[in-house]
């Protein structure tokens, strides 16, 4: 197996696409190849359709040639999370209820359909726990997704293909969702960089059960890839009720050589005030800190006065996964992760007013970050407590809680909220990424991305350097 251009950036291969080193097609072939050699250990993709990806780089080969790209990602390879609809190829959802020839697949999500109309290339479609409902990623369908740091340990999830196949070489861009923290806990744990931006800058079709704190987003290895797949994302589509105007100016243009952060005050919480770190998680996220300071931003720690929002994000969250499975129909019992059903049987009792104050403490909380950024940029948190737990489980060995939401403190307040929210590699802890979270105002996407790039700049973790 050739390993010309399988570490290379999306924004490498558009340079090398543009000199001629190299084609869309041989870079195809190349990503197949290694994903025909190394995914069988790590499972990260559950559809690979060779004949239409290479076609697909053909015809951006020919653009490229002609000198007529699409746009700045023209041949360059892409995974979908399997939760996206992609037309051409079945959306399963990790489920044994959703079968590939039950209906026709001729619509693409608006996220695929942008990428489409950039001339992206289709490598697959990546692995999700059932209908992404869970921090970890194995299904009944699938089975369970690895993490290539280390086989024994999980992915994370919900996005645990796409973070998977990032971070095992197995292509530069992927497209991921983030209902709780699906985007940001895989990120971290395989350490690549995941970005849950402002609710609505990525349109969602069709609409999400979960829709209140659903997104989707790009997933990368460097913060430059991860602002350029944010420029294709982003634009308004008529069919979700969310969706924001179509951006006007490129995230990609205006973060690219950011090393000066000195306009920036920026508040660090270690814990949110309710989680609690290992040790060298704490350590590496010290040690972001200290990378911004040394970037001139002004760091202040601080205290939001928060407790621990779990009970409302249970209830938004379960009402939406109890619509999926009730819409399964008979039987569903038989065939559905059984952790589901029992996550829904502790989280099924609750009225129409734990609903409504569910979405009162939402709003609170907006309110409190509201203020917040009126002092400050920028939060930092760490993206999760610990490293990569034993694959296969759903919660840590000797968890007080069943909950996934018990080991995930720092992902899910920031799906009430609606803000940008992005994870960085922020080190390693006994050979496993760790990560850091930047979060801004609701709207203030470009600013994370900005403290990210410079952030990634510095300290040069990304997985360009440092590869399982």
């Amino acid at each position: 197996m050739s390993d010309t251009a399988r570490w290379l950036s999306a924004v490498e291969l558009a340079e090398a696409y543009r000199t001629g080193e190299l084609t869309p097609e041989l870079v195809a072939v190349e990503l197949l190849d290694a994903v025909d050699d190394v995914d069988p250990s790590v499972n990260a993709f559950c559809l690979v359709d060779r004949d239409t990806t290479l076609a697909a780089a053909r015809e951006s080969t020919a653009r490229l040639r002609a000198g007529t790209p699409l746009g700045p990602l023209d041949g360059v390879p892409v995974s979908i999370k399997d939760l996206l609809l992609t037309s051409g190829w079945p959306t399963l959802r990790g489920s044994l209820m959703i079968e590939p020839d039950q209906m026709v697949w001729d619509t693409d999500a608006p996220a695929v359909a942008r990428l489409r109309e950039a001339g992206a290339v289709l490598l697959g479609k990546v692995t999700t726990p059932e209908f992404g409902w869970k921090g970890v990623t194995d299904s009944p369908r699938t089975g369970i997704t690895r993490n290539p740091w280390n086989a024994s340990r999980t992915s994370g999830g919900s996005s645990g293909g796409s973070a998977a196949a990032l971070a095992a070489g197995l292509g530069p861009l992927s497209v991921g969702t983030d209902g709780g923290g699906s985007i940001r806990i895989p990120a971290a744990y395989c350490g690549v960089v995941g970005f849950k931006a402002t609710l609505g800058r990525v349109p969602v079709y069709p609409p999400s059960p979960f829709a209140p704190v659903a997104h989707v987003g790009p997933m990368t290895r460097t913060v430059g890839d991860c602002a350029l797949l944010l420029d294709v994302l982003s634009g308004h589509d008529p069919r979700d009720w969310s969706a924001l105007a179509t951006p006007t100016e490129s995230v990609a243009a205006a973060v690219a050589d950011v090393r000066d952060l000195s306009d920036l005050r920026i508040g660090y919480s270690a814990d949110l005030g309710f989680g609690s770190n290992d040790v060298g998680v704490q350590a590496n996220a010290d040690r972001v800190v200290s990378v911004l300071e040394q970037l001139g931003a002004t760091v202040e720690k601080v205290d939001l006065g928060w407790g621990d929002p779990a009970w409302a994000y249970h209830i938004i969250w379960f009402a939406g996964a109890d619509v999926v499975v009730r819409g399964l129909g008979p039987g569903a019992e038989k065939k559905v992760d059984p952790l589901l059903l029992e996550a829904l049987d502790r989280h099924r009792d609750f009225t129409a007013g734990d609903f409504v104050s569910a979405n009162a403490l939402r709003m609170e909380m907006g309110t409190t970050m509201g203020l917040f950024h009126e002092e400050f940029d920028l939060l930092v948190t760490p993206s999760m407590p610990t490293v990569a737990f034993e694959a296969g489980r759903t919660v840590p060995e000797g968890s007080a809680s069943p909950d996934w939401t018990s080991w995930t403190p720092y992902s899910y307040p920031f799906n009430l909220t609606g803000q940008p929210a992005i994870t960085v590699p922020s080190g390693f802890v006994d050979g496993l990424p760790t990560g850091a979270q930047f979060v801004a105002a609701r709207h203030q996407d470009t600013t994370v991305l900005r403290v990210a790039a410079a952030y990634e700049a510095a300290a040069g973790f990304t997985m360009l350097g440092d590869r399982p």
